[in-house]
């Protein structure tokens, strides 16, 4: 009890210190990573993250079906492929045998059947029949067939999330086999074929999606979001580039967002997702484009300042939510009890399904549900904050929401009441709601970003990709390892030591905001179209 006090004593000075100077960037940012590493960590605590590790890489590896590479948007519940989450699969499946969890040889021949079918996935302006278009694929599709899932969009950003895993899996799988050459020459053939400019009716800004019923949806990437990755990818490409200012454009609107935030000054992005995506595959410490360059500090610190900023409201707690505080944050798109409505505090709150939850200057949206992804997914970015919380939600909830394949995706300590329905999931009586389901681009920053943060791994393989390079290169990225052209040395990246797993434990869309982004999808994965509303 006394270490956990004097701990939490820290964090709070360091909480005040960070706010009188506006975040302090690149030293306190250093100084937090080393404060927080895997390495520091008391053996017991470090068990605690290789056991999350393992198990959320096991859920890609366990409920994607071998033969074809399509992992479900969420598990258990019935669902259909989401390709976003393919995208975070196909680095999974990396970071898997790099970890001893499978060899190289199961990892490659996961890959390669995924991206067979991609290659060879029918594509076409159909309503039917068809799994993508002009290079792009349909957000949802049919775990089956492979087939375009209900009415649901051709999707630029989740074409953009497969991407990122197609081209790590291009450089990561280096060798001289049939196999591996295999990968990379699949690859190369699925990136080159997506047809950027097609994607803008309104150059140079690149639209939010299409579909054959309605043509392009009437909305385009625009302002600071997880689009930072698709046009970094969409620059890089060799064949369907748009103009370079399409980055420019896309950073216009960028002072609408930046401001203070409980005590931070960033770049705001209300969910966390927003800010750890793109982060998952490209390391951003120390390499800044013009706008970050005017501001003086990079994505990477942006992002360390939004997740301090979330953990400082709900310290703040203006809902009166039930268990906020220091270590029990995180604001993301999740799902939600939904449906349930009850008085907290005198005020009459509803409680939302899956919905971007998330607090910053753009907007709030908290209905006291806690996304465990929120924390966890920044912990390369905030450590000190991270570890702590991941930690505490292990240690104190993971009775009820830590499982088969690791956190479950969400839980609400303020809806405790088993005689106020939710629409899904349970109510614990005495502990509160908590979800039944896994969700793909959930697990996905958790994995990921545990990995980036103990060892730099996918961070590693991505700066050799040329196309990641070029196109950072193209948005006017200058700086750190992409100037100096540093390109990791082979030997650098040292297998680590297999974990030592203990027995299973427990039991087993729509978001954004208007002018904001992203999916919209409901539970069954059938997704209407049109400009992206807020979620509800």
């Amino acid at each position: 009890m006394a270490f956990r006090h004097i701990r939490t004593c820290l964090a709070t000075l360091l909480v005040a210190l960070l706010a009188i100077s506006g975040g302090a960037p690149a030293a306190a940012a250093t100084a937090t990573q080393a404060a927080g590493s895997y390495a520091a960590l008391p053996a017991s605590q470090r068990a605690v993250f290789d056991d999350l590790e393992r198990r959320t890489f096991q859920w890609f590896w366990d409920t994607t079906p071998a033969a074809n590479g399509l992992t479900p948007d969420r598990w258990p519940g019935a669902a259909p492929s989401s390709i976003a989450a393919v995208g975070f699969a196909l680095t999974a499946y990396g970071i898997g045998a790099e970890r001893g969890y499978v060899t190289r040889a199961q990892a490659a021949q996961r890959t390669l059947a995924t991206l067979r079918f991609f290659a060879h996935a029918p594509q076409g302006d159909g309503a039917r029949g068809v799994s993508g278009y002009h290079g792009f694929f349909y957000h949802f599709l049919d775990m089956k067939t492979g087939l375009r899932q209900g009415g649901t969009e051709l999707s630029s950003i989740d074409t953009t999330l497969l991407l990122g895993g197609v081209l790590f899996a291009q450089s990561y799988y280096d060798r001289d086999t049939p196999q591996e050459r295999e990968i990379r020459a699949l690859a190369d053939t699925i990136y080159r074929r997506v047809d950027w400019t097609w994607m803008q009716p309104r150059p140079p800004l690149v639209s939010m999606g299409w579909t054959p019923e309605r043509g392009f949806i009437d909305a385009d990437w625009a302002g600071y979001s997880e689009a930072n990755l698709l046009y970094i990818l969409a620059l890089g490409s060799p064949t369907h580039a748009p103009p370079a200012q399409a980055w420019a454009a896309w950073t216009r609107t960028n002072d609408k967002q930046w401001g203070r935030f409980h005590g931070y000054e960033f770049l705001n992005f209300a969910p966390l997702f927003g800010h750890q995506y793109s982060a998952a595959w490209i390391d951003f410490r120390g390499i800044r484009d013009a706008y970050m360059r005017r501001h003086g500090l990079d994505y990477f610190e942006n992002a360390r300042r939004a997740a301090h900023a979330q953990r400082a409201y709900a310290i703040a707690n203006p809902g009166g939510w039930a268990g906020y505080g220091a270590d029990v944050w995180g604001l993301t798109a999740s799902d939600g009890p939904g449906g349930a409505t009850m008085r907290v505090n005198g005020v009459l709150h509803g409680f939302k399904g899956y919905n971007a939850r998330g607090a910053g200057l753009d907007y709030v949206d908290d209905d006291g549900t806690i996304a465990p992804t929120a924390a966890a997914g920044s912990i390369a970015f905030a450590p000190d904050i991270a570890v702590p919380a991941v930690l505490a939600m292990h240690r104190d909830y993971g009775r009820w929401i830590y499982g088969r394949y690791g956190f479950l995706d969400a839980f609400n300590l303020t809806l405790r009441d088993p005689l106020i329905p939710p629409d899904a999931g349970r109510v614990v009586p005495g502990f509160g709601w908590v979800d039944t389901d896994y969700i793909g681009i959930d697990q996905g920053p958790i994995l990921l970003m545990l990995e980036n943060w103990r060892s730099g791994f996918v961070w590693t393989v991505m700066k050799k990709n040329p196309y990641v390079r070029r196109g950072l290169q193209r948005a006017g990225f200058t700086g750190g390892w992409l100037e100096r052209g540093q390109s990791p040395a082979r030997g650098r990246w040292r297998r680590p030591v297999r974990p030592i797993i203990p027995a299973q434990a427990g039991g087993a869309f729509q978001r954004a905001k208007a002018g904001s982004s992203s999916r919209r999808a409901t539970r069954a994965g059938v997704v209407a179209t049109g400009p992206r509303p807020a979620p509800g």
